[in-house]
């Protein structure tokens, strides 16, 4: 089902600096748009609504569809390729696709294997695909990190008890960065892991924890230069990561993952930060707001 703006809603993209400041970049009460990604040439930044997928042009402030055949209704899991040409897509159908940034005809990646797969993350070199694997499509079941070959292939589960999501490549490949629920026998107490990709797949492969917390993390995503870390945070006894919630965007230095550097409340959930947003320059990063108006940010 695709998302849609409630009554008295409206879609909001802010943009925020390392030092703390922030710019509202965009706000609409038309199409809810999720999940910014940046491009490789910090001109703009790709995301989803609608089913469909837009480009932002940052410095104009203004949006655009970019034309996709051959691919069904799109969810918020998109990644820009290494490249800055290509675009990873997963779909409403389960899959994951490739196409070109500038649009045109998609490419299906993934098999029929039994799962639903959602993309998170490539590798720096662009060799591999990291998603989440549903089983049959039954969200009551646990999410499981895979890998896939960019261009296709067979998948490899890596060996994570526990629900995990987003996971996503560190700048220099060596790790996964992922929210699992590894560490707690309470449901939906989701907090921020690594785990080394060169032993990943191992029986004995260990999750490294980076932080507790009382709250629930989500979606971790490192700047390009691997100082910095973003991801969002929600309310403690939160289940999954529902829309419409008042939540955090939080950055952190990658040194010290306890202790926020800046933190921006809002309203939204599900489609603020889904997908690394990071600009190429490491210094900024977008996130999407929904705010309503009877919310007001604590």
């Amino acid at each position: 089902m695709i998302r849609t703006l409630q009554p008295g809603q409206r879609c909001e993209v802010w943009i925020a600096s390392i030092t703390g400041e922030r710019n509202l970049a965009s706000t609409t009460e038309d199409v809810l748009l999720e999940a910014p990604n940046w491009t490789l040439d910090g001109a703009a930044l790709i995301l989803n609504g609608a089913g469909t997928l837009w480009r932002f042009d940052v410095g104009r402030r203004t949006i655009g569809q970019v034309p996709l055949t051959g691919i069904p209704e799109l969810n918020n899991d998109h990644v820009l390729a290494p490249d800055g040409t290509g675009i990873y897509l997963s779909a409403k159908d389960g899959h994951i696709y490739r196409a070109a940034l500038d649009g045109g005809a998609a490419t299906r990646i993934t098999h029929d294997d039994g799962y639903f797969h959602f993309l998170h993350g490539v590798s720096p070199d662009g060799q591999r695909l990291a998603c989440v694997g549903i089983e049959a499509g039954d969200f009551t079941q646990p999410g499981r990190l895979m890998t896939i070959p960019a261009g296709g292939g067979d998948t490899t589960r890596l060996n994570v008890a526990g629900h995990c999501d987003g996971p996503e490549y560190s700048p220099d490949g060596e790790w996964l960065y992922f929210n699992t629920e590894a560490f707690t026998a309470q449901p939906g107490h989701a907090q921020l892991a690594r785990l080394n990709t060169s032993n990943g797949s191992a029986p004995d492969a260990q999750a490294e924890r980076l932080l507790e917390s009382g709250t629930v993390e989500w979606f971790p995503h490192l700047s390009p230069d691997g100082r910095w870390a973003s991801f969002i945070r929600f309310p403690s006894g939160t289940v999954g990561h529902p829309a419409d919630l008042p939540v955090d965007v939080v950055l952190v230095s990658t040194g010290d993952w306890a202790t926020p550097r800046h933190t921006w409340p809002l309203f939204g959930g599900q489609g603020t930060l889904n997908v690394n947003s990071w600009s190429p320059d490491s210094t900024r990063f977008a996130y999407v707001a929904y705010p309503l108006d009877c919310f007001s940010p604590r």
